[in-house]
């Protein structure tokens, strides 16, 4: 018996074992993957700064819009350049400082790699590179260098980071008030922008409003991790489908019953508020359950009262 006892402690060991190491390697993938993404997204937004933003005269929202901004009004009336990640670090204190207190010490971590990077290679891309690639109608630079920077923006949300600055204060509010992050991150850059039309030429600040504008759209479009949606769910198997939403979101689900007028049948109705990153595979779900189901998905613009969000490592 003692031996069969060892046998048994010995492969529960092994399993035990086993199953660590394949935490172990999910987790290497998963971070190799966060930080394959931040690069790439440092990359691209650095790229953006230095050959789109230059062409159009552009003065991107947010703190590297700030640091940009300020670079150009120490230029102009100091006659001294300074170097952009500097300004852009020192910027960036307070945003980190929310992130690591509010926020997720790893979700901070990777954001500061991303703010690192991207301050990094905008003062190593040569400024020249504008010129080799003969961009010159800033209308198109303008549309096309808000879209790219959404595309870098998407991926360090993809990789559970942001690009910092204001993008940490816009999801910490997000999160605590249930307000869409893209469009406060839209009103906060406005401030810069009438600064820069202050400053600057007016027209400068119009191709920027439409920089910005191309950003939002393009981040609503690509990435809704921080958007809603509102399900109404007629079925007649409420209870399976309550217990999918409950599993699959974390979210609960509030049942109405009440008589479907054309067959003059019982019916029940399934109220729920779910993030819109996951609705269509949710409801792929559902009609596998109940093909049946009459499903209403709605777009919540402001949601008031307690909702689950995953939280950041």
């Amino acid at each position: 018996m003692g031996q069969v006892a060892r046998g048994l402690d010995k492969g529960a060991r092994n399993r035990h074992h086993a199953d660590a190491m394949r935490v172990n390697a999910s987790h290497l993938q998963y971070t190799v993957k966060r930080v394959t993404l931040v690069c790439l997204g440092a990359v691209l937004m650095a790229l953006n700064l230095k050959t789109l933003c230059i062409a159009a005269g552009i003065i991107p929202g947010g703190l590297s819009g700030v640091s940009v901004l300020a670079i150009e009004i120490v230029g102009r009336y100091l006659h001294v350049r300074l170097p952009f990640s500097l300004l852009y670090y020192a910027l960036n204190a307070v945003p980190v400082y929310i992130g690591f207190r509010f926020i997720g010490k790893w979700f901070t971590l990777f954001s500061c790699l991303m703010v690192f990077l991207t301050g990094v290679l905008t003062d190593v891309i040569p400024a020249s590179l504008v010129g080799y690639l003969n961009l010159n109608d800033s209308l198109l630079c303008a549309v096309f260098g808000g879209i790219v920077n959404a595309v870098a923006v998407t991926l360090c949300l993809r990789a559970d980071a942001t690009s910092g600055g204001t993008d940490f204060i816009a999801i910490y509010f997000a999160e605590k008030q249930g307000r869409d992050a893209w469009t406060l991150i839209f009103l906060s850059n406005l401030v810069v922008l009438i600064v820069a039309a202050l400053v600057f030429d007016p027209e400068k600040a119009l191709y920027s409003i439409i920089f910005q504008f191309a950003q939002t759209m393009g981040l609503n479009g690509l990435y809704k991790g921080y958007q809603q949606k509102t399900l109404l769910i007629i079925t007649d198997k409420h209870e399976d489908v309550y217990a999918l939403i409950r599993d699959k979101t974390h979210h609960d689900a509030t049942a109405f019953t009440g008589i479907g007028k054309y067959k003059n049948a019982r019916r029940t109705l399934l109220y729920s508020v779910v993030s819109a990153s996951g609705v269509n595979a949710l409801i792929r779900e559902i009609k596998v359950l109940d093909p049946a189901a009459f499903i209403n998905v709605l777009k919540t613009d402001f949601l008031n009262g307690e909702f689950y969000h995953r939280p950041k490592d």
